[in-house]
C-alpha cells in the first residue's frame, strides 16, 4: 500500500489531507475516538499516487462502510498547528486539506470500523453548528450554516509566536 502524503521537514511535517462534508437532516457527520476530547472530519491523508478525489472516496468508505459519490469541492484549508501525539507531538504541522461535499443517499446509515494511527477506536457522531463539543475544522461551525457555490480558501494559523 502506498504511504500517506506526510513529509518530515525541518522540525515539523507537511500533510496532504482530504475531508468529507456529509450532511443529513440538518446535521453533518464527524468522527471521534476513545482518546481525544474533540471531533474531526471524516477523511484522512492522501496516499502517494492518489488524487484528492480518489482519497476522499476511499476514506469515506473506510470510515463509514459506504461508498459515496462526490458532489463538489467546497474548501481548501491551509492549517498550521502543533501535533498532539506520537512523533508529531509538539511539532509544527502544515496541513493542506481538500474538503468535499458528498452526495448523501436517503438510506445512508454509516457504520464505523476504523481506528486512529495510534489504534484508538473511532466512532461517528452527527453534529450541527449548535453542538457544544469542540470539532475541527472549526470553520465548519459557521461555513456549513449557509453553504455557497464555489470553493473557499481558508487559512488557520495556530503557530506559537517564537
Amino acid at each position: 500500500m502506498a504511504s500517506d502524503c506526510t513529509v518530515a521537514i525541518d522540525n515539523g511535517f507537511i500533510n496532504l489531507r482530504v475531508g468529507a462534508i456529509i450532511r443529513k437532516n440538518g446535521k453533518f457527520l464527524m468522527v471521534g475516538n476513545q482518546k481525544d476530547d474533540y471531533l474531526y472530519s471524516v477523511g484522512g491523508r492522501i496516499k502517494f499516487g492518489e488524487t484528492a478525489e480518489e482519497a476522499i472516496v476511499r476514506e469515506v468508505y473506510e470510515e463509514t462502510g459506504r461508498k459515496l459519490e462526490i458532489d463538489r469541492l467546497g474548501f481548501i484549508h491551509e492549517n498550521f498547528f502543533y501535533g498532539d501525539y506520537g512523533r508529531a507531538n509538539d511539532k509544527l504541522i502544515y496541513e493542506v486539506s481538500y474538503f468535499f461535499y458528498m452526495k448523501t443517499p436517503e438510506d445512508f446509515e454509516p457504520v464505523c470500523e476504523s481506528f486512529t494511527d495510534d489504534k484508538s477506536k473511532e466512532n461517528l457522531i452527527w453534529v450541527d453548528d449548535k453542538s457544544e463539543i469542540t470539532y475541527f475544522p472549526e470553520f465548519f461551525r459557521e461555513e456549513l450554516k449557509n453553504p455557497v457555490d464555489g470553493v473557499k480558501h481558508i487559512v488557520t494559523d495556530n503557530r506559537k509566536n517564537d
